[in-house]
């Protein structure tokens, strides 16, 4: 018999678990081997989805909270240790929490033999490996463990002050300049520097890789939040200056002040999260002051771009192809259309679903069906997620196929109707968007004379190998190239020297100017004639009322586009009011 059973029972090793379980974060356990029954620290329970502390069929119940993936590995385990073949239980390997997900923990533990030399316990510890550390022996800090314990004290609300979150400005370069262990030198100076300037009051932690957080609960405000900043920005300049310059860096933080958010320590380290992320993204070297309007944006963005990525994903629902009209200057014939993308998304209530309301479908009125509403969301709002996220890529090319295909439909009654599409930057950079153009031109038998490009000349100044393949492509391929909202950039010369487009737009901005001002109606005019000499076509956008009609179109540009004929439409109601219309008109006059 092992020596250690002479000295203690079953009951007795249970007792010790119980003892020590106060005293321990780690849990300790015993396996009756035998008797197929276990008993494990009871703040276990607390973490996983353990029957109890105390359960029998110990073997078979393993199967209820161990990972599906990590059982066969246990159960031969077992088999090891049941048939003596190992004396020591050593396995890294996963147990559900409470919420059902795995978690890594690592499971120790030495088997006791009975009089017979059988195996008849297995008596060990349980930790977790993945677990966060509850202080960090770089910086000499307490961690982000213990931070959530502070936090989560305050059950009945947290007390005035602020959290201050401060992050190492691009702290990666310094490791991969000087190596982790001059980083590891910088992140215990900057934890010094922190430490030096706050109050006794004021607690201080290392939360991630290059991130502290100071905790202020005795009733500082926003301007004490940011003097605090200040000062520690000082000392690290200080410490920059003494250390000879060896590594220049700065800091970002972003303030949250307690009184105006909820106390949960999750919605707390959300809030400073997105703080620390906005001084960062404006420009580094900051502190940003949470504010509750600008996370509403924030979120309204996030909750775009969900959208969008669904919609994508799921046939393009919720984008539309809108068209407006471009007319001859002269006859005010309809000549052509600028293909636009429009984006509308479900609406969501208070709790986050999508809003719904019932509409009867029946003829007796019992039976119904659910409407969604769906909200209009601004091509200011959703383009730039679009090109963010590189969604504008699907998009675009979804965008190429809905206008080319009806540009082929809308020449059966218009021979000579053109479509203008247009390209991001994004497009241009990161997809072979010239062979989709090519490739939707052949599919829907269009001529590529038939089609512009519209590209924006602030987007596209600075030439690179992928844009002058692209305007070479079209160019050779007969697609025309459209340089749009022209005189909103610079060097606008330079523009129609180099790049040469087919025609140019300009945009209602210098439109308006040109309607207002006579400089800049002389100006306009100047232009006109400059491009008619170099032989290039040009519309003016932006035209709404029959009087800027007529001043505008004085200055005989070659093409008009404005809400006098017509705003943007879908495809249908583009038909409907200008394409049937204008055919109407044609058999009259022939």
């Amino acid at each position: 018999m092992d020596p250690i059973m002479n000295s203690f029972s079953r009951e007795q090793m249970e007792y010790i678990v119980e003892l020590f379980n106060p005293c321990m974060d780690d849990y300790l356990y015993v396996f009756d081997l035998q008797k197929d029954c276990y008993k494990i620290s009871k703040h276990a329970t607390e973490r996983f989805l353990l029957p109890g502390d105390n359960f029998d069929d110990a073997a078979k119940a393993h199967h209820t909270f161990v990972y599906s993936e990590d059982q066969s590995r246990l159960d031969d385990e077992f088999r090891r240790i049941m048939s003596g073949e190992i004396v020591f239980h050593n396995m890294h390997y996963r147990w559900l929490d409470r919420a059902g997900k795995p978690v890594w923990i690592n499971c120790r533990g030495r088997v006791l033999n009975d009089a017979d030399g059988k195996p008849h316990f297995l008596v060990g510890c349980i930790n977790e490996i993945g677990q966060k550390q509850k202080a960090d022996n770089v910086s000499g800090l307490l961690g982000e463990s213990s931070l959530s314990a502070y936090v989560e004290q305050f059950e009945d609300g947290l007390p005035d002050g602020f959290f201050l979150r401060i992050g190492i400005d691009d702290f990666r370069d310094i490791n991969g300049d000087f190596g982790m262990e001059y980083g590891d030198y910088i992140l215990k100076s900057t934890a010094d520097c922190i430490a030096e300037n706050i109050k006794p009051s004021q607690r201080l932690y290392r939360i991630l890789a290059d991130e502290f957080m100071v905790v202020d609960f005795s009733g500082g405000d926003m301007e004490a939040a940011t003097e605090l900043y200040k000062n520690i920005r000082k000392s690290l300049d200080t410490f920059i200056e003494e250390n000879g310059y060896k590594s220049v860096f700065t800091i970002s933080a972003g303030a949250v002040d307690t009184a105006k958010t909820s106390g949960t320590y999750e919605n707390i380290m959300k809030l400073s999260e997105y703080a620390l992320n906005t001084a960062k993204d404006q420009g580094k070297n900051r502190c940003y002051i949470y504010m509750q309007e600008d996370y509403d944006v924030f979120l309204r963005k996030k909750q775009i771009t969900r959208q969008l990525h669904h919609a994508v994903n799921h046939g393009f629902e919720g984008f539309e192809t809108y068209y407006q009209p471009i007319v001859d200057t002269k006859t005010r014939r309809l000549v052509g259309a600028e293909a636009l993308m429009r984006f509308s998304m479900p609406e969501r209530c208070e709790d986050g679903e999508t809003k719904k309301e019932a509409v009867c479908v029946g003829e007796d009125g019992h039976d119904a069906d659910e409407k969604v509403h769906w909200e209009r969301i601004s091509p200011v709002e959703f383009i730039p997620l679009l090109e963010e996220t590189g969604l504008i890529i699907p998009a675009g090319k979804w965008m190429l196929h809905q206008a080319i295909s009806t540009c082929s439909r809308w020449q059966k009654y218009i021979p000579d109707f053109r479509i203008n599409i247009n390209l991001s930057y994004v497009q241009v950079m990161k997809s072979r968007v010239l062979t989709e153009i090519l490739t939707a031109l052949r599919l829907y038998g269009l001529e590529p004379s038939a089609v512009g490009i519209e590209l924006t000349e602030s987007g596209y100044l600075d030439s690179n190998t992928h844009f002058k393949k692209l305007w070479d492509g079209l160019k050779k391929n007969g697609v025309l190239v459209i340089l749009d909202d022209f005189g909103t950039g610079y060097s606008n010369l330079h523009c129609l020297g180099d790049l040469r487009p087919n025609y140019i737009k300009i945009d209602r901005s210098f439109t308006l100017k040109a309607l207002n001002n006579q400089y800049e109606h002389d100006l306009m005019t100047q232009i006109i004639t400059m491009t008619h000499k170099l032989g290039l076509t040009l519309c003016v956008e932006g035209i709404e009322t029959e009087s800027e009609f007529k001043k505008i179109s004085e200055l005989d540009p070659d093409y008009i586009q404005g809400f006098l004929f017509g705003r943007p439409q879908p495809a249908e109601e583009f038909y409907e009011n200008l394409i049937g219309p204008a055919v109407a008109a044609a058999h009259l006059t022939a």
